[in-house]
């Protein structure tokens, strides 16, 4: 398993969670452009937050639904990746994923340039 994520849950809106995923071999968080998807019944996986490590240096790139609300991070010594929910609202309730790439962006079809991806993690938001 090179990607497994954890920490999803049930939360009351205004609430906070925090998301974790722990990488293994091949998959390095310092090597790999790493993002977190979401996926909601009906509709395809979209990206919500990207760490691209593509060229020089790591940009860090949000889509405009969660921007100013998560933070994704990493831990490189802990091979893992970290993805801060505050204010959630009940429209975040979904499947999130991990994913690790060669590059990552916010767009659609983002979900093609990942190579790795971890099992969804169910968060709800209550209103």
């Amino acid at each position: 398993v090179q990607l497994q994520a954890s920490g999803g849950g049930l939360v009351q809106a205004g609430g906070s969670l925090r998301l974790s995923c722990a990488a293994s071999a091949p998959v390095s968080v310092q090597h790999y452009s790493i993002a977190w998807f979401r996926q909601t019944p009906g509709k395809g996986r979209e990206a919500i937050a990207c760490i691209n490590n593509r060229g020089a240096g790591g940009t860090t790139l949000y889509a405009d639904s969660v921007k100013g609300r998560f933070t994704i991070s990493k831990d490189n010594p802990k091979n893992t990746m970290y993805l801060q929910m505050n204010s959630l609202e009940p429209e975040d309730t979904a499947v999130y994923y991990c994913a690790a790439g060669p590059h990552c962006g916010i767009y659609d079809g983002a979900v093609r340039s990942m190579d790795y991806w971890g099992k969804g993690t169910q968060v709800t938001v209550s209103s």
